[in-house]
């Protein structure tokens, strides 16, 4: 039996979805006898949790952090469980970053010669020209679950896209449309990873894959196997991979990707936490491709007590 404490809750805006994530993930692991305890972090700024708390996160076995966007799924916390020599489900400091800054995330993917999704970049009080036809994507550049993100028809809609957007980060991005099929891939291990069969999105309702899209029932079909050529999912899967090594990636990762009508694949982001209910699309994609969703878990715990014996035999 595997004492494990999951991290649940956080600062960011994404607070509740990771409440449904950690239920999920809590009630899995303890179906299968594991010692399973909990600790959420509070939505605000007095965050940190008592001392009781801090002795049964240090007496853990792993520590399993179901938490999404900045504070939890960006390295903080990862840094944190570093600090106190405890096993971790999840992608390390650096590469936790690393993912969820889109801007420094595609310059590393465009420096190992993965092919991603084209943008520009914006900074408060620094006028940029952006070179794209409407419609355009706006977003923060270090968040999670489609929040702060709109598709911008015309430049008013770009005018007031970027104003919210700069609400959330002081870095945004302008993202070129892409015409395509938009798929997701799961990416499974440390020094030898996995890939999922690809998924599919398809929006039920809503014009495109925003945060209502992906939680509220009904709104979203995931389609495995997507309709793409052998080719194309074969070149969708190997790119998955080659983002999650180039990035630095262990134990888990979700590729958010997109093929063009002329057959071109491009990568727009890993998720290094994503979404963890039985039903999410992470989990989906490897129920459907031979992995259920207690035994992905199982798999990410062994995973993280893997590498953390791994490191401890470094010399510092």
């Amino acid at each position: 039996m595997t004492r494990v404490v999951v991290l649940q809750g956080g600062r960011s805006s994404e607070h509740d979805v990771s409440l449904a994530s950690a239920e999920s993930v809590v009630r899995a692991l303890r179906e299968r006898g594991h010692d399973v305890h909990t600790l959420e972090l509070a939505r605000g700024a007095d965050w940190l949790p008592d001392e009781a708390a801090v002795a049964t996160l240090t007496g853990a076995d792993v520590v399993f952090p179901v938490l999404h966007g900045p504070f939890g799924e960006d390295g903080s916390v990862q840094g944190l469980l570093e600090l106190a020599g405890v096993p971790y489900v999840g992608a390390g400091v650096t590469a936790s970053a690393l993912c969820m800054d889109k801007d420094l995330f595609k310059a590393v993917l465009r420096d190992n010669g993965i092919p991603v999704t084209r943008n520009v970049t914006l900074r408060r009080g620094v006028h940029t020209e952006v070179p794209y036809g409407f419609p355009v994507f706006v977003k923060p550049a270090r968040l999670g679950s489609s929040v702060g993100i709109t598709k911008a028809h015309d430049e008013p809609e770009l005018e007031a896209g970027i104003a919210l957007a700069f609400e959330h980060d002081e870095k945004v991005l302008v993202e070129e449309f892409v015409s395509g099929v938009e798929v997701e891939v799961g990416v499974l291990g440390n020094e030898q990873p996995t890939v999922s069969l690809p998924g599919q999105i398809l929006v039920t309702s809503n014009e495109w894959y925003d945060y209502e899209a992906k939680y509220d029932e009904g709104e979203m079909e995931l389609r495995v196997p997507p309709d793409l050529s052998a080719e194309q999912v074969a070149r969708v899967r190997e790119l998955a991979l080659a983002a999650f090594v180039a990035a630095e990636c262990e134990s888990m990762a979700r590729a958010d990707m997109f093929v063009r009508e002329d057959g071109e694949v491009l990568v727009n982001e890993l998720n290094t936490i994503p979404g963890f209910t039985s039903t999410s699309v992470y989990a989906k994609l490897f129920d459907a491709s031979g992995i259920p969703y207690g035994d992905l878990l199982e798999r990410l715990i062994a995973l993280a007590r893997e590498r953390h014996e791994r490191r401890r035999a470094l010399r510092y």
